[in-house]
């Protein structure tokens, strides 16, 4: 037989009851205060002063390898995926032609240095033929005035005897005489100056001359003269088609992408491969356009990497911020003055450099994805 519950009894339970219940809410209550507050020193203190995003990858100045010159590949020692040192050689061009060049070059230099030996040598040839040109006009003028001075004194006898002749003193046989001397002196005189004409001419000619020779050596040594530079500098071309055959890594990197293989003949400027120099690794991290007010340059940056995972950290800085937004430089950028117009929040790539010891330590690929935080305090 069931026994009835005291009321006073159930009334105590029941307080009991709420009391418990309220005790709970306000624990519970209290608990959740604590929890904002603390997040709420959290986001003053440690919070608000950082950005993260996880749209962030790996990149690096890749290098193109390229032929400088056109032939059939020799050789190609380095393979995919191998690591090489700047200066070591990945590939051969095949040197036959660029050596019968350099040959074919060096011959054509010293033709040019003989050459040009030969206008110097033309150049005091033609100095010393004008001088003796100059000689024979000096002669010639003289035998001009020895001439005239026998003119001058065969007229006077002519002119003198000419008078005496119709006083009887002087016979006819002596006038025709004198008359003969006076004609044969200005024949002379006449023959004197056509040959001071002419070494007038030659000395002209000899200047002229002198001058066309002199204007291919005026203000050069054998070095300097133009044809011998010219020849010069084909054959520093040759030799340095020579050095190019040999293809060298610029920088020291991984080979990706390549594109050769023993026999093939390549055309100068043809891609080859390509090097990436991870141990120079950056990360381009893609924040939101409202988490840049107070990224700088110089910022701290903290990185984890999928590839590594949380255990390993990353450590670098801000060296640059991003000229615009990807949409602005996209190949088909957004029309944003259409009707059809809806806002959407923008990201600019953030430059990231990273400690060169860390990378040594735990390497990374071009192309992997990175969480980056950086902080703005």
């Amino acid at each position: 037989m069931k026994q009835d519950i005291p009321a006073d009894d159930a009334d105590a339970k029941s307080r009991k009851q709420r009391a418990r219940r309220k005790r709970l809410f306000t624990l519970l209550g209290i608990a959740v205060l604590v929890i904002a507050v603390l997040w709420l020193i959290y986001w003053l203190l440690i919070g608000s002063r950082k950005i993260s995003t996880d749209d962030a990858y790996v990149g690096a100045d890749t290098a193109a390898v390229t032929a400088l010159v056109a032939g059939p590949i020799l050789s190609d020692p380095v393979g995919e995926t191998q690591f090489v040192r700047q200066g070591q050689v990945v590939a051969l061009i095949d040197p036959a032609d660029f050596r019968l060049a350099l040959e074919r070059a060096q011959a054509q230099l010293g033709q040019a240095e003989r050459r040009v030996q030969g206008y110097y040598a033309n150049e005091a040839a033609a100095a010393a033929e004008t001088e003796s040109k100059g000689s024979e006009l000096g002669r010639a003028q003289a035998q001009l005035a020895s001439a005239r001075s026998d003119l001058a004194r065969a007229e006077a006898e002519y002119d003198r005897r000419q008078r005496l002749s119709g006083t009887g003193a002087v016979s006819a046989d002596e006038l025709t005489q004198a008359q003969n001397s006076r004609q044969t002196s200005q024949a002379a005189v006449a023959a004197a100056q056509a040959a001071v004409g002419k070494a007038r001419a030659d000395v002209d000619t000899a200047k002229a001359q002198r001058q066309a020779a002199a204007a291919l050596v005026r203000g050069t040594d054998l070095n300097a003269n133009p044809e011998v530079a010219a020849a010069r500098a084909q054959l520093h071309q040759a030799q340095l088609d020579l050095e190019r055959a040999t293809v060298r890594a610029p920088l020291a990197g991984i080979v990706t992408k390549k594109a050769i293989q023993v026999g093939q003949r390549v055309q100068a400027g043809a891609l080859m491969m390509n090097i990436v120099p991870i141990q120079s690794a950056f990360v381009d991290a893609n924040f939101k356009e409202v988490q840049l007010r107070k990224v700088k340059v110089g910022s701290p940056v903290v990185l984890t990497s999928d590839l590594y995972g949380h255990g390993v950290k990353f450590h670098g800085k801000v060296v640059g911020v991003g000229g615009g937004s990807g949409s602005a430089f996209a190949l088909i950028p957004a029309q944003n003055a259409t009707g059809n117009w809806i806002k959407v929040v923008q990201r600019v790539p953030v430059r990231i450099e990273l400690d060169p010891r860390e990378l040594k330590d735990h390497t990374l690929r071009v192309g992997l994805s990175m969480k980056a935080e950086v902080e703005v305090r």
